[in-house]
């Protein structure tokens, strides 16, 4: 046996080293060592359960321990060294751990697997993560409530296939992008609960034969419950996969912020002003005033929908239980929760200090022929049948094209020329505020509406803390 080959903690049985791209290839601790709190965390619960059942003495235990705690310090203080040599992040705390206890440290990896170990760290890095974007998200959230309630009677143009369709207030539009938020949340949360499940003392792949005690060590952890087959316990990515979906949607969810803000920023809209520190400027033209926050968040979309795709991809064709594949679950894993967790930081910084237009979107919502629904509603009040009314309203429409005016802008006269039952109240509601006002039922636009939706996602905010 080879020197090279000796060195490895599992190089019992090989007599040449490693191939030195092959050990490059294979190593994972370029990335893995983001885990390294989670591991040590739980090697500190595995140690502690060894002890419980009479597998370690109490002094091995508290040696072990107080191993773990220096390196955790080493780690911190970013004194420790990394070896690709030793692979991963599991082996190079045990292979420090060692040099610094001397042969307890061997010990610590009695009745475990890397492969429950990963799982197991995996889990308590996801579990980490999930708290994190929830904070992130709730926020959001409380801002986007803010400005609903700050703009909750300001009108704007609301819009279908990108046209004109019926007015709005900026208000309710905000609370749509929230009550999106509301079910990311929740996504998230409920996934947690699967995330929140541990592997470890499922060993390599069958369970081990050491008198193990789980409950302990998923009390220790925080764990909800415990992986009951060994097979899927090491083997088992759903939870990353839907982390990543969850994920995924949550990114739709701010592209589609995204691309309104780009719309909503620009010339031709000039709807609000985002603040100049979440833009940039332009190289060669100097009045340009670049919206690349959002922007980037809408491009950093597809990078997130990629690694869902990935991880689905990763899974497809494995038998059980666990393959090196599984490897390939940590960098997309890692980089959905860097992407998220950034973007939605940009969001919760930059929508409280949105500059809203208001008169910009007053105007806007007058163009377009935003009344026209409530004109044919107005009719169908007064008995005209539906369809009847659509098509009064329909020419009323046109004849205000030709004649470049508004419905409200019509006189009497005018809009008696398509239908006599027309009369003077029909101006109540041609106006925008009697347009919105009238949607005053639950979930509809109306400023009181607004108000007291603002008032009901206040509370459940509230409930979160």
């Amino acid at each position: 046996m080879t020197d090279q080959a000796q060195d490895k903690l599992w190089g019992g049985r090989f007599t040449e080293a490693t191939d030195a791209f092959v050990e490059a290839f294979t190593a994972s601790v370029t990335f893995d060592k983001k885990m390294a709190e989670q591991d040590i965390n739980g090697s500190i619960a595995h140690a502690t359960m060894l002890a419980a059942v009479g597998v370690l003495t109490d002094a091995e235990k508290q040696q072990i321990i107080n191993g773990l705690e220096q390196i955790r310090s080493e780690i911190r203080a970013g004194t420790f060294e990394w070896s690709i040599k030793l692979e991963d992040v599991h082996m190079n705390i045990e292979a420090r751990l060692t040099d610094r206890i001397g042969i307890t440290g061997k010990k610590l990896h009695t009745g475990r697997s890397r492969n429950d170990q990963v799982a197991t760290d995996i889990r308590l890095y996801m579990r980490d993560a999930i708290d994190a974007i929830l904070k992130e998200i709730t926020r959001l959230q409380t801002g986007l409530v803010h400005l609903a309630e700050r703009e909750a009677d300001t009108i704007m143009p609301g819009f279908t296939h990108l046209q004109t369709a019926q007015p709005v207030t900026f208000g309710h539009h905000m609370l749509a992008w929230n009550e999106m938020l509301f079910r990311d949340y929740e996504r998230l949360v409920d996934c947690r609960k699967r995330v929140n499940r541990m592997p470890l003392g499922s060993a390599a792949l069958a369970g081990t034969t050491y008198p193990i005690d789980r409950t302990i060590t998923a009390k220790l952890l925080g764990f909800e419950g415990i992986c009951e087959n060994s097979l899927d316990g090491v083997s088992d990515r759903d939870f990353a996969i839907e982390f990543a979906a969850a994920s995924a949607l949550i990114m739709t969810h701010l592209s589609r912020y995204s691309e309104e803000l780009v719309l909503w920023a620009s010339a031709q809209f000039n709807f609000v002003d985002l603040p100049d520190r979440f833009c940039t400027g332009s190289s060669i033209m100097p009045q340009k005033k670049n919206p690349d926050v959002p922007e980037l968040v809408r491009g950093k979309t597809g990078r997130v929908n990629g690694h869902l795709i990935s991880l689905l991809t990763l899974m497809k064709s494995q038998c059980l239980a666990y393959n090196k594949d599984n490897q390939e679950d940590k960098e997309p894993l890692f980089d959905t929760v860097e992407t998220v967790l950034n973007c939605l930081r940009a969001y919760a910084d930059m929508v409280p200090a949105l500059q809203v237009k208001k008169d910009n979107m007053r105007e806007a919502a007058k163009r377009g022929f935003s009344t026209a629904t409530d004109l044919a509603d107005y009719l169908v009040k007064k008995g005209v049948a539906f369809r009847d009314s659509h098509e009064i309203v329909g020419k009323a429409v046109g004849y205000g094209v030709a004649q470049k005016k508004d419905l409200a802008d019509m006189t009497l006269a005018e809009l008696q020329q398509f239908s006599s039952i027309i009369t003077d109240d029909v101006f109540a509601v041609l106006t925008l505020e009697g347009s919105v006002n009238a949607r005053n039922h639950l979930g509809g636009t109306a400023p009181a509406q607004v108000k007291a939706a603002v008032v009901r996602a206040k509370a459940k905010l509230a409930e979160r803390t």
